[in-house]
């Protein structure tokens, strides 16, 4: 939640729990959460938790990595941290 500035409503879309289950601790059972801490904490060794709080709403090549989150979509939240890695972090005017 602090790495990518997530709110709490955010984080239980994205883990598809309640608040009471996300504060209780009960969801060290669900294999994303593991899932996506690993992908997370390699990212954070490479960009730092400032950067990804930025990408994590910027649109990237294929749309925001925080709506690929929010639809549950993991293999294309993986996908844009790959581009990340990739690119390194890219925010495009939008004109003017």
């Amino acid at each position: 939640m602090d790495l990518l500035g997530l709110s709490e409503e955010e984080l239980c879309e994205v883990l598809d729990a309640d608040p009471l289950t996300l504060l209780s601790g009960q969801l060290d059972h669900r294999p994303e959460l593991g899932i996506l801490l690993d992908l997370l904490a390699e990212a954070d060794e490479r960009a730092g938790a400032a950067v990804l709080r930025r990408w994590v709403r910027a649109a990237g090549p294929t749309g925001r990595p925080l709506d690929h989150l929010r639809a549950r979509d993991f293999g294309a939240f993986e996908d844009d941290l790959a581009a990340l890695a990739q690119r390194g972090f890219v925010l495009r005017g939008g004109g003017t």
